[in-house]
């Protein structure tokens, strides 16, 4: 017997198209019945598109300069605009049975990212209504109001299970989300755990792996009632 729903993997830092192999792996094995899993990695400076990128075009600098800089740009099959990811940014790829359940599958995953920074100490965490993604309350910058966003969502269901998930940004290097119109939201500002613990003058010192072990404990909280039947295989067993 299993002594949980779902295995952890951390796979540590790895360049994203290896994650990328790693996640279709996985979900062949989870779409043939296997133990749903969860990866977490950190990636080196990379821009991927999803599925509302059309081409890019929330990309502000040349394609010339990202390859100067070794960022490169990927197009990946899960939803939203375009990313970023790099060192210091916690990613997790809940490669879960989701069938059609997929909003409440993003609420859960919304949920156990407030749960873990509320565990890290940023109580305010919350999500924004009509928008995917993890915020703390908005900041005035030069007489204008900003939405903070400290953790961004992206996901795509093939067989009934979900590849891609979240990045949650930790001590993230924040300029380089200036290459970008992060998520195509220009009205939204990147955080991190980092930058809010300093603005908020808290005496704590923000850690990849403390993040990683609040989010663990805070995915097997929040699916600890979760229905992990695939529906291929419910109805080929009925």
């Amino acid at each position: 017997m299993r002594d949980a729903p779902f295995r952890v993997l951390d796979l540590g830092a790895v360049p994203y198209r290896e994650a990328w192999t790693r996640q279709k792996e996985h979900h062949a094995q989870v779409a043939a019945g296997g133990q749903p899993t969860l990866l977490l990695a950190q990636h080196p400076p990379v821009l991927t598109l999803g599925r509302k990128a059309r081409e890019g075009q929330n990309i502000v600098v040349t394609r010339e300069y990202l390859a100067a800089q070794d960022i490169e740009v990927l197009e990946v099959e899960r939803g939203g605009d375009v990313t970023y990811h790099g060192p210091g940014q916690l990613v997790a790829y809940a490669i879960f049975p989701v069938g059609r359940r997929v909003q409440d599958f993003l609420r859960l995953l919304e949920a156990a990212t407030i749960r873990a920074l509320g565990d890290l100490g940023l109580p305010d965490a919350r999500p924004n209504p009509g928008y995917a993604g993890v915020y703390v309350d908005p900041r005035t910058v030069n007489g204008r109001e900003y939405e903070q966003k400290i953790a961004s969502f992206g996901v795509a269901v093939q067989k009934h299970v979900a590849l891609h998930g979240l990045a949650l940004n930790v001590t993230t290097h924040l300029q380089h989300f200036d290459l970008i119109v992060p998520c195509g939201l220009s009205g939204t500002q990147m955080t991190s755990v980092e930058r809010e613990y300093a603005l908020r003058g808290l005496n704590r010192t923000a850690g990849v792996g403390e993040a990683q072990d609040a989010l663990t404990r805070a995915f097997h909280t929040t699916f600890e009632a979760y229905d992990w039947t695939l529906p291929q295989l419910a109805a080929a067993g009925s």
